[in-house]
């Protein structure tokens, strides 16, 4: 009896092998399908932003173009053209046949002596003691009186041909005569205008000045002392303004800017 329970055999153990081959062998199935299901998730979302990249850029590109504002013609350049910026060089049409017998006109052009042109010099306002409105003067040049001094009515211009008033007399004189200074004085301003041509005006003292026209080979400077009979200068052909005229000695007195007589003060 205990020899058989001795002998008596165990149960059999269950072989597990094919089932956890199989397990195995599914586990394994769904990792591979899991690993290919998210390699293309993956792949389509990356392909999904790509899309949606080059979407935006179509959309902002259409954007700039639409919204980008059109240029004036301005900013373009065109019609921009600005207007030349040229000095009006057209000089006023100056009446010189309309200018009074004691203006100055300015005159660019050379005395046939050499004389400068439009050149002005001046002393200043230098103190002379001298002529006192009683004095008498020297006749500029030897010469008869061709028209005189009228500032309360006017006379005849021949070349001009009409009326004016004439704040100086005007002596008839040949070309090339001597013209000398009528009483002592300083030399104020030598200068050249179209209607006096090289005019020389004397400082005489006392707000007395003494203007001699239509010079010229001046040989006197601007501040030099001079004395009755100095050499003022000759006279010259005459200016357009006395063409009719002849040549001529054109010679004005002022007091204090203003023309007064001078055969009032001219030696007989």
């Amino acid at each position: 009896m205990n020899q058989e329970q001795k002998k008596r055999p165990g149960p059999k153990k269950r072989k597990r092998g094919p089932a956890v081959a199989a397990v195995l062998c599914f586990v394994a199935a769904i990792a591979i399908v899991g690993t290919y299901t998210f390699k293309d998730y993956k792949q389509a979302q990356k392909e999904q932003l790509q899309a949606k990249m080059e979407q935006e850029k179509k959309e902002a590109g259409t954007d700039k173009i639409v919204n980008e504002p059109e240029k004036s013609s301005e900013e373009k350049g065109e019609g921009n053209t600005p207007l030349d910026n040229v000095p009006n060089t057209e000089e006023p049409d100056n009446n010189d046949e309309n200018a009074g017998a004691g203006e100055s006109t300015s005159d660019n052009e050379n005395d046939s002596d050499g004389t400068t042109a439009e050149e002005t010099q001046t002393t200043g306002s230098r103190a002379i003691s001298g002529f006192d409105g009683k004095s008498e003067l020297l006749w500029p040049v030897d010469g008869s009186i061709l028209m005189n001094y009228s500032m309360d009515k006017t006379v005849y211009f021949k070349t001009l041909d009409q009326y004016k008033y004439n704040p100086a007399v005007i002596f008839s004189a040949e070309v090339g005569d001597q013209v000398i200074a009528a009483t002592t004085g300083v030399v104020k301003s030598i200068d050249k205008t179209a209607q006096t041509g090289t005019t020389v005006t004397v400082d005489i003292g006392n707000g007395y000045e003494l203007i001699y026209g239509q010079l010229k080979e001046v040989p006197v400077k601007t501040g030099q002392s001079v004395t009755a009979k100095t050499t003022l200068g000759y006279v010259s052909e005459p200016t357009k303004y006395y063409s009719a005229e002849g040549s001529n000695v054109y010679f004005e007195m002022r007091k204090n800017g203003q023309p007064v007589n001078p055969i009032e003060f001219l030696v007989e």
